[in-house]
Parts: structure tokens; sequence; C-alpha cells
């Protein structure tokens, strides 16, 4: 590896570090330019690859010449809203004014259902599910009862059967499709559906809309929906992010504006800032502020939805808290200190449903495998659970639904949805440990977490604190976008001394890290959550010894008050051996 990333590094011009960044990634020496500066028209697959595209791309198209009728039943998440939202946009220069339907997440739970469904295909000629239907039978068959056309476009995992009252069904996880392209979210189907249907009507001669700046929602759903940022998805959010510093659309500025974010948002930032925003309204609030405020013309309206969900958002974090410290003590409680854990989980009656998925990311954070959260209410519970790279939970869930374990259960592999009895919550997650014990097995993949005692922490290479400058950061970014299957490079920082430590009242601890010897160059640097980690109580006491540490973290760029320097995120720290 370090052969090849030399290779890269003479054959870019680029500084050895970054060529091994660059090598650690698969990127061979003549690919480097390219993976870089990544062009999306490069990257692009025809559209039709994919099952049910032709079809359905001639009926939306045929919805667009017709100034037809059209609704759009999204998901309650990021993913769903900005799918609906892209719909919106496109259909909107035609002269039309879609209906766009997000379900309430507690009244009527996750997908399509048949009053809503039966409901719209009455008023509309044309009913696209987005983020969703594919496994919908009855509720795709009464809108068609109804007198509309359906076509689903989604990327969970199909069943053995399509609805067969729909009209077309685009899904790349879908048995019978061999696209490649499961990797994608729903807004990234959409897009795809969208280039189609613009290719269609452009050979007829007409007016299309311009779709590059559409990406800034592919980008914000693709990151939210822990879509791998490998290959066109990376590439969809490179080229999303360069819309949204342009602050084209008054939904996502304001709602950078209430996050705080003074630089333009980073993939980091649509993963911890925006997205979060946007999914309150589904998880804790009013469905439908999502895609309004993605849609919203104007600043005025913008600005005040963004506020409300700024609102909804600290809510959510208040219920999530109280879930998190029972279910995280639950969980614990469980573990078989013997052996690492397959499957972390917890379940409680009343438990916020809009919650329980973001606890179950903790959960799988704090023991490094899979986990699921269950909110019971009186019989059934409803449950999320997220995985770690290599299993594939949706396809657990999905089977364990099958067999009759679950009443319902579905997803993707990084995340997936479930219901269960809450009489057979026990057996339901013994049967769902059982399964994902012996896929991690079968794919060579050997647990993590407190069971197994620390986790080695990956390095990409090493640095000393004075060859962390602004030029560096900026190359290492141009690896970038980084996120889900593209972690951002972790550097090492070896016998190097903490100075100034400081906590704030959060638990936060900035310092500075210094070099070798009384002149060592120096390098700003902070530590999240370093005192609940214990990260903190270790700097400070390594400060007042003045003894050296090894030091590990990723480096960014850092603007605060107007003055552009490198500064490096610490991830850990440990005693030189």
């Amino acid at each position: 590896m370090e052969r090849v990333g030399l290779a890269i590094a003479q054959a870019a011009d680029l500084p050895e570090i970054v060529g091994r960044v660059l090598a650690l990634r698969g990127v061979a020496p003549p690919e480097a330019g390219d993976y870089l500066a990544p062009r999306l028209r490069d990257l692009m697959p025809d559209p039709s690859r994919l099952a049910g595209m032709d079809a359905a791309a001639e009926r939306l198209a045929r919805a667009a010449r017709g100034g037809e009728r059209v609704a759009v039943f999204g998901d309650y998440d990021v993913d769903g809203a900005a799918s609906a939202a892209l719909l919106g946009d496109w259909l909107a220069p035609f002269g039309i004014e879609a209906t766009l339907y997000i379900p309430d997440r507690l009244s009527e739970g996750y997908g399509p259902n048949t009053p809503a469904m039966d409901r719209l295909g009455g008023a509309h000629d044309l009913v696209l599910c987005v983020d969703c239907g594919t496994v919908s039978h009855g509720p795709v068959a009464a809108a068609a009862a109804a007198g509309a056309d359906v076509l689903v476009i989604d990327h969970h995992l199909a069943g053995e059967t399509l609805p067969e009252a729909a009209t077309a069904v685009v899904n790349p996880n879908r048995h019978d499709c061999a696209a490649g392209l499961g990797q994608l979210c729903a807004a990234g189907v959409v897009f795809l559906l969208l280039v189609a249907a613009n290719r269609i009507l452009r050979a007829e001669g007409r007016a299309v809309p311009d779709l590059m700046e559409a990406l800034d929602l592919v980008a914000v759903a693709t990151v939210a929906d822990m879509a791998p940022l490998t290959g066109l998805n990376r590439a969809f959010v490179r080229q999303g992010l360069s819309v949204l510093a342009g602050r084209r659309r008054p939904g996502l500025a304001a709602l950078a504006d209430v996050a705080g974010l003074r630089a333009p948002p980073t993939s980091s930032d649509l993963g911890f800032a925006i997205g979060p925003r946007i999914n309150a309204g589904g998880r804790v609030g009013e469905a439908s502020l999502g895609v309004r405020l993605l849609t919203a013309r104007d600043a005025e309206t913008a600005t005040g939805i963004a506020a409300r969900l700024d609102a909804l958002n600290a809510e959510r974090r208040q219920i999530e808290a109280g879930v998190l410290a029972v279910a995280m003590a639950e969980a614990e409680a469980r573990l078989d200190r013997g052996r690492a854990p397959s499957l972390a989980w917890a379940a409680g009656q009343g438990w916020h449903a809009g919650v329980v998925g973001i606890v179950a990311s903790r959960l799988k954070e704090r023991f490094g495998c899979p986990a699921v959260v269950i909110g019971l209410d009186g019989e059934e519970g409803k449950g999320s659970g997220r995985s770690v790279p290599g299993v594939d939970l949706g396809s657990a869930v999905a089977a364990l639904a099958r067999e009759g374990v679950l009443l319902a259960g579905g997803g993707h592999a990084m995340a997936a949805g479930l219901s269960v009895s809450a009489a057979a919550v026990e057996p339901a997650m013994a049967a769902l440990e059982a399964r994902l014990a012996a896929a991690a097995s079968s794919a060579g993949l050997g647990g993590t977490g407190a069971a197994a005692g620390p986790e080695a922490l990956a390095v990409d290479g090493a640095l000393a604190p004075g060859g962390a400058t602004t030029d560096l950061v900026c190359l290492l970014e141009r690896a970038g976008p980084f996120g889900q299957a593209n972690p951002a490079p972790r550097l090492g920082f070896a016998a190097v001394r903490a100075e100034g430590v400081r906590v704030s009242d959060r638990g936060h601890a900035s310092f500075r890290l210094r070099g070798a010897g009384s002149a060592g160059a120096r390098l700003d640097a902070i530590a999240f959550g370093a005192g609940e980690s214990g990260l903190a109580e270790l700097l400070l006491a390594r400060a007042a010894t003045g003894a050296p540490l090894h030091l590990a973290g990723r480096l960014v760029l850092d603007d605060w008050g107007g003055r552009r320097r490198a500064k490096l995120r610490l991830d850990d720290a440990a005693d030189p051996a």
C-alpha cells in the first residue's frame, strides 16, 4: 500500500500522505486525477438499465405533456421529503402543482396506507410513491382501483412479488433488477427517473427543467439516508454541495442559518445539522414540514418553517435523551461479557416512535454492532434498527417478517424498521441476533464493542503538527465528500504534548498539541464529548505534567475569527508504549 501511495503522489504531484489516503481507498495511480475531480457525466448510468424505468419515464412524461393531476406519496424522512420535492419542482414548469403527501408517523405509520391512497387515486390521474411502496400491494391496488396510475420509485428491499396494480416499479433492489445501483437512496433513483423523462421530452423538442440545480436535494438525501459515498453517490454529493454553496434553495439556506452554519455546508453538516432538522417534523411534529421547507419559494416562508423545525429538533433531542438513558442501560445489562455482541437491543413502553431510530444509532455506535430499539404501545411494538458495514440488517429483518417472527419489517442494509407483538419481543430479538451472527460470521466479520474489549483505531497515516497546513487539508478534502463507506482520513500524531486544555460546560475539550522540542510546531485541536469519554481527564493530566501522548483524529478547516487554519478533531489518545 505504501508503494501504491508513493506512486500516486509522484504521478499526481501530491504530498505522500494524500497518495496514501487514496491508495487506502482502492485508487490506482492512473485513476487519481479522475478520483480527485469526479465528473457526474462520467459516472452517470443509462437510467434504462433499471428495471421498469422506461415504462415509468414514459408515464411521467405523458403526465407532463398533458398537464395531468399528479400526487406524490413520500416517506416522512429526509429521503422521502427530498424525493417528493424533486418531483414537485420538476412538474412545476409544466404547469402542474403536484399534491405532496407525507403520512403521519404515529397515526398512519410507514409507507402507503389504503385510506390515503384511495383518496389520492380518486382525485389524481397519476400517483407516485417515493421511498416507499415496493411491498404495499393493497394500498397501490386501492389507488389504481380509484382511477389513478401508480408509479413506485423506491430503494428498499423488495418482497418476492411486486405490486401488480402498479404501472411500473423502479427499484434497484428488486430481485429482477441487474443494474448494480442498489447503493442509491430513493432521491437518487428519482433523479435518474427525471433524467429519463427529460430525455423523452427533449427528443420531442420540448423544453425541460435543469436537473443540475436539483442535486442539492439528492446530496442531502444521500447523506441523511446513510448511502455509501462512493462512485455515483460521491459524485452526486460532490456536485450537490456546490449547488448548496450557492444558497439558491430558500429552505436549505434558511435551515443552514438556524443551524448556525457560517460556511458552505459539508457532507458532515448534511448528516448532523441539516438532515436531523428536516427529519424533526416527521419524528415529533408535523410530517409535512420537511417537504414544505424544501419546496418553499420565498425566504420569509422558508425562515418560518426552518425556525419551527429547529424548535422541533430541540424537542426531539429532549425526548431522545430520556429514552437513550434507559435503552443504553437495558442493552448494557443484556450483554454477554464472554463474547462480542451481534445485536444490541432495547424495548420500552411508551417510547416515542420518532426517536427509536436515533437511539438505535447511538447503541450501534456504543457497542459496535447492529442495534434495534422498540417502542411498545400496548400489545404491539414499532422498532427501528441501524447496522454496521458488512451486515445487512434489512435483509435479516425482512426474512423474519416473511417467517412470521415479526409482524412486518424491511429496509436496506444499514437501516430497517419492524413491527412486533409485545409478547414476542424477546424471541424475535433472539432470532434476529442469531441471524445477524451467522451473517457476520459468513462475511468474516468479528464482533466489536464493549464485550470484545477496546477496538483498534485505524489510521491512514502519520503526520507532524507542522505538516498540518491548510493546503494539506484542502488536498485531503478532494478525496471526499466523506461519510458512509468513505470516512474522512484519520491521521496519527506521535509523542506530542497537549497544552492549554480547556473543558467547556458541554464537555468539549479545546487545546493545542505541540511537536517535539520547546520550539515544536503547534496545532489547534478539539475533542468533542471528551468529558464523557474520559479524554478530558487524560488531556488535563498530561498537560499538567508535560508528558507526551499519541493522538489520532481528522483534520478540518477552521474559519473562526475570519482566519482560516487547520485544526484537529481528536478521536482518541493513548500513552506512548
